[in-house]
């Protein structure tokens, strides 16, 4: 194994063009060291020497972090990336949007730091500060914890300063759903393509990563169903988000009816076709969902006159829930049609309370407190029918207008 090596960083001057700042180093291979080098950056873009060694701070973590206990953050985020993110530990998804965080929030603000100087209020305040929706500071918040728990397993450190760090994932708003009236305008301003994923998606919960992953061979018209095994996340395809995921969607046949004319028309209609492949790419991948959203089903909306809401794929998963609670389907039904791993990500995450009993009984007090009617009285409670039976008296109570005591008695 190599030793640790801190590299060396020179400013080169070139014929043509600003000074460049380089990286070098060594590799060692089957007894050979061979040098390698990197430009940073020009001196344009990093005019001190101190702006280019925190540039260079991450890549210089990289290459030596399996040599030595790592001192700093970055150092030690380099080990994670090494042992953690890998596609046998972690889906495709999952890799890049760790990813992405430590990259562009964890690394740069405390990759210098020595693991012994992060503080637990430190690490709160900065989240506090950051310009972020709360589930988004609430993400970093768990990946830098994540990150100090491998150190543990490692042992070389004894604490992590992000357990007790605050951090709020409330939403700011409610995630918006559409109604079955929206629903149906939404439905006659589309082509038959996007008419299909539309009624595909809002029928089944199906997430969008499942639903641009289906071949013509999952689907099942016999025994109405789609059989839901995988998923495309930016083009690559893994398993899906958890093992419920995987169970069959039933279909209803006005959703098999419509997947069979887009079917007809559409140039790939072979069992292992995708059922909404990309013509740009010949079949051969699938359409990029958030395009279709953006240049089809957005303006659809406005044409609908559908405005005010924020609409995206996982809306009709919302949507679906909302409705399913509406039509007074039983939590674990919710919970099998989902796919959820546990019902109570199906009742606290994605269910709405749309209750027309709840409705109906709040319309009725409005009602009579506008009119200025008077309560009915209220059923004789269990203790004072007892007490009738048995010829007690019924006296009020003088504190509390509410309660009443049994003064029992002698019939004559």
């Amino acid at each position: 194994m190599s030793r640790f090596q801190q590299g060396s960083l020179l400013r080169l001057k070139r014929k043509n063009g600003p000074d460049i700042w380089v990286f070098r180093w060594y590799d060692e291979f089957g007894g050979t060291r061979r040098y390698r080098k990197r430009t940073i950056g020009t001196v344009i873009e990093l005019p001190k020497r101190g702006d280019a060694e925190k540039a260079v701070a991450d890549f210089r973590a990289n290459i030596n972090a399996e040599v030595r206990v790592p001192m700093t953050v970055a150092e030690l985020v380099a080990h994670y990336r090494l042992h953690e993110l890998t596609p046998d530990r972690k889906a495709f998804a999952t890799i890049h949007g760790i990813s992405q965080y430590l990259k562009n929030h964890i690394v740069p603000k405390w990759g210098d730091k020595a693991l012994s100087d992060v503080r637990t209020m430190q690490v709160e305040e900065w989240l506090h500060s950051l310009a972020l929706a709360p589930g988004t500071r609430s993400k970093i918040r768990n990946v830098m914890s994540a990150v100090f728990n491998h150190a543990i397993r490692y042992e070389w450190i004894h604490h992590n300063p992000i357990t007790k760090v605050r951090c709020s994932a409330k939403r700011l708003r409610e995630p918006d759903v559409l109604t079955p009236g929206e629903f149906a305008a939404l439905l006659a301003e589309l082509p038959l393509r996007e008419k299909a994923m539309v009624m595909l998606a809002a029928s089944t919960g199906l997430r969008r990563s499942e639903l641009v992953a289906l071949t013509w061979r999952n689907v099942d018209p016999v025994l109405m169903q789609v059989n839901v095994l995988r998923s495309c996340v930016r083009g690559r395809f893994g398993d899906t988000k958890t093992e419920a995921s995987r169970k069959p969607v039933p279909l209803h046949p006005a959703v098999i009816d419509c997947l069979y004319a887009w079917r007809e028309i559409s140039p790939y209609g072979d069992d292992d076709h995708f059922l909404f492949p990309s013509v740009r790419k010949e079949g051969k991948q699938p359409v990029t969902p958030d395009m279709v959203l953006k240049r089809v089903i957005r303006p659809a909306l406005e044409r609908a006159g559908i405005t005010g809401k924020v609409i995206g794929w996982h809306t009709f998963r919302h949507s679906l829930a909302t409705n399913l609670r509406a039509t007074g389907a039983d939590l674990k039904t919710a919970q099998e049609l989902l796919r959820h791993a546990n019902s109570r990500i199906t009742l606290e995450i994605y269910t709405r309370a749309i209750s027309t009993t709840k409705r109906e009984a709040n319309n009725k007090v409005v009602e009579m407190l506008m009119a200025g009617d008077s309560a009915p009285s209220p059923a004789p409670s269990d203790q004072v029918i007892d007490a009738r039976k048995k010829g007690a008296e019924i006296v009020q109570h003088p504190s509390a207008p509410s309660r009443v005591k049994l003064a029992t008695f002698t019939s004559p």
